[in-house]
């Protein structure tokens, strides 16, 4: 029988290792850190509040006519309860980054969480536009049904949604934390700061990514691969990226971008413009514009 290599002795000598490199650190560790906000249970809190937006679409939960005011009921007391934790860990977290030794963030998590809970008929009122913009903006799409259930897009706006309201209300960590986790899901990656107005439609959605600072205007169309980036990043002395301030274009209402367009900076694109596929733009638009690249030079071969 062969003798284990990994001795004791050595894994005292691993450990000693690894411990050296926790000191003094931050960020990357999360020792003596029992108030950060625990990732799946934020997934628990999202899967509660689609059934809210979405009822039954879940299926954790059998809902008829007869038991949907108890069913919706029993849910928003359920999320008031854990996102209150979550959120009041959000803001220890904070606290404790900041070295704020006044904060009621029992109270503050109350408040945030009863705040975006009386948003959810909004909310819904939001999506039902963007569900009939998919519906009547895809010649694919059967019915409601089949976009509520199966549409990445769906999942990935009502999680921003959702999102965006903590961003707004200062929730530190959580709102990434769910727009990362429908970035897992859908492959659409949208942060949670970008502003989107009523009747928004991915079509298909793979690759789309919109930055923090992008405003989206109404009845907005994006196709896959769509990016509404950052062209360049401002620096301190030090060299150091300096955070905040508007980076993202601006895409007024009625415009649709096809597949694969790159639109960077702090520009805007007209209202009714159509920016066409596979361009790049780092110039405003104009309202009413189209922006097309030209004609490639396509070889033929024939094969042998």
């Amino acid at each position: 029988m062969k003798k284990n290599p990994f001795t004791s002795k050595r894994v005292e000598k691993l450990v000693d290792q690894l411990m050296e490199t926790y000191q003094g650190d931050s960020g990357i560790n999360f020792i003596d850190a029992s108030n950060l906000p625990v990732r799946s249970r934020i997934l628990i809190i999202i899967e509660e509040l689609f059934e809210i937006l979405f009822p039954g679409h879940t299926g954790n939960r059998t809902v008829a006519s007869t038991n949907i005011r108890f069913v919706v009921g029993d849910v928003l007391c359920q999320v008031y309860t854990d996102l209150v934790e979550q959120i009041e860990r959000a803001f220890a977290y904070h606290c404790r980054v900041s070295a704020c030794d006044d904060c009621d963030c029992g109270t503050k998590a109350h408040n945030v969480t009863v705040a975006l809970l009386q948003k959810m008929p909004d909310i819904r009122d939001m999506l039902k536009g963007d569900v009939k913009a998919a519906y009547e903006g895809d010649p694919a799409a059967i019915s409601y049904e089949e976009i509520v259930i199966s549409y990445p897009y769906i999942t990935a706006i009502a999680m921003h949604r959702i999102a965006h309201e903590l961003y707004g209300l200062e929730v530190p960590l959580i709102p990434r934390m769910m727009s990362e986790c429908a970035h897992a899901r859908t492959g659409i990656d949208i942060h949670p700061g970008a502003d989107i107005g009523k009747n928004f439609f991915i079509d298909h959605g793979t690759g789309v990514v919109i930055g923090e600072t992008s405003v989206i205007g109404n009845n907005v169309k994006i196709y896959q691969g769509t990016t509404l980036g950052a062209l360049s990043f401002k620096r301190d002395a030090q060299g150091k990226i300096i955070k905040g301030g508007k980076r993202h274009p601006t895409i007024e209402d009625d415009v649709t971008i096809y597949a694969e367009a790159t639109i960077l900076g702090d520009i805007t694109i007209g209202r009714g413009a159509v920016i066409g596929g596979n361009v790049w733009v780092k110039e405003s638009v104009p309202a009413g514009v189209t922006v097309t690249t030209g004609n490639p030079d396509l070889l033929y071969r024939k094969t042998k």
